[in-house]
């Protein structure tokens, strides 16, 4: 008798969610050790599905392993926020303006604009405002430009996670992506495009002011 092939286990997915989710509400702090034992402790299962989502959270950004010191969520300050953020600044205007010239639909952000406002949690409204991100930038007709955003995009929910625990600007934050969907709904491409510079920008001055010499946060 032959049997289909055992789907991947969801555990490893289950643990990175939860995970993930801990970091995007603060609950896991930039710096706080993240211990394999513990961990599979609390989530009721072994080290294995434990071990391959910190992995995968080391690969977007979010966890850093490191042989001695083992896993820890990753510290955030201004010159990583400023890196990741001069990433999306570069890239993600140029992204959307492509998407409105091909007149791609844009159905996927107003979805997620709209969970944002109706997020129960800090992580639920940085989720969704990731997702508001992606689906500006995703139907621009160039892979390879998606796939690079989207390397950063766990990274600047962290920023953002950290950002608010000390500045909460959501709502403001909110207001300026209904304002870039309504250009780009109008397909006003170098006006969507600019509003999305400019909010990015003003994101970044505000969490992590560069001091006079343009150096560390004030």
């Amino acid at each position: 008798m032959t049997f289909a092939p055992t789907p991947i286990p969801s555990r490893t997915q289950y643990v990175l969610e939860a995970i993930k989710h801990a970091i995007l509400t603060a609950q896991l702090r930039p710096g706080q050790a993240l211990v394999e034992t513990e961990l599979a402790a609390q989530f009721g299962v072994s080290k294995t599905p434990v071990r391959e989502a910190l992995k995968t959270l080391a690969g977007t950004g979010l966890v850093v392993m490191s042989q001695y010191k083992g896993a820890i969520v990753r510290l955030v300050d201004a010159t990583m926020a400023r890196e990741v953020y001069d990433v999306r600044l570069l890239l993600e205007p140029e992204a959307l303006r492509r998407s409105i010239t091909r007149k791609a639909s844009l159905e996927e952000a107003q979805e997620a604009l709209e969970r944002a406002d109706s997020a129960g949690d800090q992580a639920d409204r940085s989720l969704a405002n990731r997702d508001f991100h992606r689906a500006l930038y995703l139907p621009c007709g160039n892979p390879l430009l998606a796939r690079m955003l989207d390397e950063v995009r766990d990274q600047a929910a962290l920023v953002s996670t950290v950002a608010w625990t000390a500045i909460p600007s959501w709502e403001r934050e909110a207001a300026e992506h209904r304002e870039i969907l309504r250009l780009a709904l109008a397909k006003d491409a170098d006006a969507a495009a600019g509003a999305l510079h400019d909010h990015i920008a003003s994101f970044v001055r505000r969490a992590f002011p560069a001091d006079e010499d343009g150096g560390g946060a004030a």
